[in-house]
C-alpha cells in the first residue's frame, strides 16, 4: 500500500477525546482496565468453550468466533491510543491509517454476518427443534465463520479502495482517536456530499437493514417461546435476550455513525468509543452472566486449575 507519495500528506493526526491532560489521564487508566478485561474476560470464554466437551455445540461455537473478533476489533486502535496518551504521539502514517480503515471494517463486517448466524441458529433450535441437528451440523457452523469473513474482507477491501482513491492535499486532523472513513474523507479535496451518499449507501444502509433483519428474527423466536413453550421456556428466553442485547449495543452505534456520516458532533466520538471498546467487553459479560452452562463450565476450569497447582511441585 505505497500509496503515500501520490498525495500530499503523509501522516495524519489524531485529535483523540480530549486535549485536557487529567481526561488523557483518566482516559489512559479507564480504556486500560477495559482493554485488559477484554482480553481476558473473551480469552477465558474461547479457553472454557475449547476445554469443556459439553460446550461443544454450534451455539458455543459460533460464541467462541464472536470473542475472537471482539478481541481483535478491541486491539485495532485501542493499544495505539493507550500508547498516545503516554507518548503524546498522536500522529499516525498515511499506510497505518489505511490499515486501520481495513481492520475496522475487516472486523465489523465479520461480527455483523455472524451474529446474524448466531440469530440463524437461535432460530432454527427454537422454531424447528427436531431439524436442527441435522439443519446446524458442524459443516454448516464452519461454512457460516468462513461466510462470515470473507464477507468481512470483500467489505474491508470495498471500503479501503474507495478511501485509496480520496485526493487529501493538505487538512490531516482526525477528529477522533482512529482512523474511520466518516472522519477521514471529510479531509479529502473533493465534495464531500457525494461521499456522504456513498458511505449511506455501502455501510449506514447494509447495517440497518441486517438490524431489522435480525431484529424480525428475534421477534419470531420470542413469539414462538411464549406461544409453543410452557416449560424450559426461561432458558431459551434469557439466551435470545442475551443474543438481542448485543446485536442492539453493536448496531446502534454503528447504525447512527454510518447513517449520519457528515455529523460533527461529540456523540460520534462517544458511540466509536462504545463500539470498539465498551461493547467487546459487554459480550463476554451479558453471556456468562445470563448463561449457566458457560458459568458451571467456567467453575469447573477454574476448579481443575486450582487443583493442577495444589499438584504440582513447589
Amino acid at each position: 500500500m505505497d500509496v503515500a507519495n501520490k498525495s500530499t500528506v503523509s501522516e495524519f493526526f489524531l485529535l483523540g477525546l480530549s486535549d485536557s491532560w487529567e481526561l488523557q489521564m483518566f482516559f489512559f487508566m479507564v480504556f486500560s482496565l477495559f482493554y485488559v478485561a477484554t482480553m481476558v474476560g473473551n480469552g477465558l470464554i474461547v479457553i472454557t468453550v475449547m476445554a469443556d466437551s459439553h460446550l461443544h455445540a454450534p451455539m458455543y461455537f459460533l460464541l467462541t468466533n464472536l470473542s475472537i473478533i471482539d478481541m481483535s476489533l478491541a486491539s485495532f486502535a485501542t493499544p495505539k491510543m493507550i500508547t498516545d496518551y503516554l507518548t503524546g504521539q498522536k500522529t499516525i502514517s498515511f499506510n497505518g491509517c489505511i490499515t486501520q480503515i481495513f481492520f475496522l471494517h475487516l472486523f465489523t463486517g465479520t461480527e455483523i454476518i455472524l451474529l446474524m448466524a448466531m440469530s440463524f441458529d437461535r432460530y432454527i433450535a427454537i422454531c424447528k427443534p427436531l431439524h436442527y441437528a441435522s439443519i446446524i451440523s458442524p459443516q454448516v457452523c464452519i461454512a457460516l465463520v468462513v461466510a462470515s469473513w470473507t464477507v468481512g474482507i470483500m467489505h474491508s477491501m470495498s471500503q479501503v479502495i474507495f478511501a485509496l482513491t480520496l485526493p487529501f492535499c493538505g487538512p490531516n486532523k482526525v477528529d477522533s482517536f482512529f482512523c474511520d472513513l466518516p472522519v477521514v474523507f471529510q479531509l479529502a479535496c473533493v465534495d464531500t456530499y457525494v461521499l456522504g451518499l456513498f458511505m449511506i449507501s455501502t455501510s449506514g444502509i447494509i447495517a440497518l437493514s441486517c438490524f431489522i433483519l435480525l431484529f424480525n428474527s428475534y421477534v419470531i423466536v420470542l413469539v414462538t417461546i411464549k406461544h409453543y413453550y410452557s416449560r424450559g421456556s426461561s432458558k431459551a428466553l434469557s439466551t435470545c435476550t442475551a443474543h438481542f442485547i448485543v446485536v442492539f449495543l453493536f448496531f446502534g452505534p454503528c447504525i447512527f455513525i454510518y447513517m449520519w456520516p457528515l455529523s460533527n458532533f461529540l456523540v460520534d466520538k462517544i458511540l466509536s468509543v462504545f463500539y470498539t471498546i465498551f461493547t467487546p467487553i459487554l459480550n463476554p459479560v451479558i453471556y456468562t452472566l445470563r448463561n449457566q452452562e458457560v458459568k458451571t463450565a467456567t467453575r469447573k476450569l477454574k476448579s481443575r486449575f486450582l487443583n493442577f497447582n495444589k499438584a504440582s511441585p513447589s
